[in-house]
């Protein structure tokens, strides 16, 4: 994106006569500005091997009274609490995102409904900072758990994202330099200093893979498998230069 503006200023001369038609006149001013320069957009994109995973999960409980469904849901989390802590899990990965409880209907075909019972639910996001050992603690997990768990989500995440941020600023510096010169010899001039850089930066999508070659928790299943992949980490810049 090329932005090249001049601007001038012209004072037109005066005439003033006085008498017998005697002239004074002013010299003409001329006053000319230029603002001259070359604005580019370059993104610099690495990818990266997470170094994390972020492990959502429920447990849940469907009793006869609201009493016992909150019983049964608190202790089914306990084991499972306990799971976390035995594979090394700190306390302040662990974060309970809700725990509810409600009535559950059954719906019937003649429109009518009838009491299933009380369903209570704590659902817990984990972050798993070993990426390598996150397959073991999910299926530690399960193990736990039980029928009473629930899986929503395994997601492969990048948790230190500095020196990534950092490789993907030094590529988006150099795109955004190739072009202002390939701009500058186009227009047969000289790239000046630098007046202005602008960075914006945005989150990548990832989307996490749970494999396993049988169903997780089931007996003589083959361990859980996180697979990490690749994620992008992306830095935007926009830099102008001026011209000579």
């Amino acid at each position: 994106m090329i932005a090249v503006v001049g601007v001038v200023a012209i004072g037109m001369a005066t005439v003033s006569g006085c008498g017998d038609r005697d002239r004074e006149d002013h010299s003409m001013v001329v006053q000319a500005s230029t603002d001259r320069g070359v604005t580019v957009q370059a993104t610099g994109t690495i990818k990266v091997v997470p170094d994390g995973v972020s492990f959502n999960f429920s447990v849940t409980a469907l009793t006869d009274s609201t009493a016992t469904a909150v019983s049964q849901t608190s202790d089914a989390a306990a084991k499972v609490r306990d799971a976390l802590d035995a594979q090394g899990v700190a306390k302040d990965d662990i974060a309970t995102q809700n725990a509810t409880v409600y009535p559950e209907y059954n719906y019937l075909a003649d429109g009518t409904t009838s009491l299933k019972g009380y369903r209570g639910q704590q659902v817990f996001v984990v972050t798993l900072r070993d990426a390598a050992k996150a397959g073991e603690v999910v299926d530690a997990v399960v193990a736990a758990g039980g029928n009473a768990l629930q899986i929503s989500s395994v997601t492969p995440t990048l948790l230190d994202t500095d020196a990534a941020a950092a490789d993907a600023r030094d590529k988006a510096v150099s795109i955004a330099k190739s072009k202002a010169e390939a701009y500058a010899k186009l227009l047969d001039v000289d790239l000046g200093d630098v007046v202005y850089v602008t960075e914006v930066s945005a989150p990548a999508n990832f989307v996490p893979t749970l494999t396993a070659d049988k169903a997780v928790g089931a007996t003589g299943s083959a361990p859980t498998q996180i697979d990490l992949g690749l994620q992008e980490v992306s830095v935007t810049i926009e830099v102008r230069w001026s011209l000579k």
